[in-house]
């Protein structure tokens, strides 16, 4: 297969993009069910695609909320508190982007963020991809950034985050993200963080030592002037264990067992049949859905 000069492959949050969808759209039913999110998702997916903005890319799905990191944690995120009608369209958008062409990644041990990150390694590697966009706006996403080949992207606000940036924004390189987490907490995700630790404090003592191990237990031995300093010491000198279980949490996973290599990532169209069976699923007329003239997948 012959390639273009620039290839930029898209990996996309595709949890966040319902998640989105469902706050932001009209609920609507189709046949009984609730369709409103999954109907405006396939009509996001469908502008970009008609633009020609993804030309290669992957949706990853949070399938079931929890994942092994439960297992690791009592108090890591849950689907607890989740409307059951948005539950139950993950299943549907999942047949939807698949039916539009995408390779769709549902996740059940792993998270979809685990997937976007595997995604994310792998094509980095591959010499024949210019730039990895990750199309997500969490910001664990950020520890996957490397220099501007692997970048984040909130399409919505078309702001990307290349390395500089992602230092700008949270006052750590990327692969300092997960000890920010681990320090600071991440609420969306149900990591505490540690006592006394926030973003300020957490990111000019990361910005020196780069990881919570290399931070000496002692204030006294560090070596950036920090008010405060030895409150945030014995914090982290009596919860070292926690901590590191924290960083576990926070760091994202690049060996799930998915298929994400540029060629499987090549969108050559939507599968039409399939996607007029959604469309009837929704109550969505099919015109509705425009992909310009690649109806080319049987």
């Amino acid at each position: 297969m012959l390639y273009p000069a620039a290839v930029i492959v898209h990996v996309i949050d595709g949890t966040y993009e319902l998640f989105r969808a469902w706050f932001g759209a009209p609920h609507q039913l189709a046949h009984g069910k609730e369709v409103g999110a999954v109907r405006s998702m396939i009509r996001s997916f469908s502008a970009m695609l008609s633009r020609g903005t993804i030309k290669y890319g992957g949706v990853a799905f949070d399938h079931v909320i929890e994942s092994f990191r439960n297992d690791l944690f009592a108090g890591y995120k849950t689907g607890e508190g989740i409307d059951p009608a948005l539950v139950a369209q993950f299943e549907l958008a999942e047949r939807a982007t698949t039916a539009m062409g995408l390779v769709a990644w549902p996740m059940v041990e792993f998270e979809a963020d685990d997937a976007i990150a595997t995604a994310a390694h792998h094509l980095e590697m591959d010499p024949r991809v210019t730039q990895v966009r990750i199309t997500a706006v969490d910001k664990d996403m950020c520890q996957c950034v490397i220099g501007e080949r692997v970048v984040c992207w909130d399409r919505f606000k078309d702001v990307v985050l290349d390395e500089p940036a992602v230092i700008a924004k949270h006052g750590v390189p990327p692969r300092s993200i997960p000890d920010l987490l681990a320090l600071v907490g991440d609420t969306a995700d149900g990591i505490p963080g540690l006592s006394g630790w926030g973003k300020s404090s957490a990111a000019k003592v990361l910005s020196t030592y780069g990881t919570i191990d290399a931070i000496p237990d002692d204030n006294t031995k560090w070596t950036l002037a920090l008010r405060g300093s030895d409150r945030l010491a014995a914090s982290l000198r009596g919860a070292r264990a926690e901590a590191a279980l924290y960083r576990t949490l926070a760091t994202l996973r690049v060996d799930c067992p998915i298929t994400c290599d540029l060629d499987s990532l090549t969108w050559r169209g939507v599968d039409r049949p399939a996607l007029e069976k959604i469309c009837r699923e929704l109550d969505l007329a099919p015109g509705t859905v425009t992909l310009a003239d690649r109806l080319i997948v049987s």
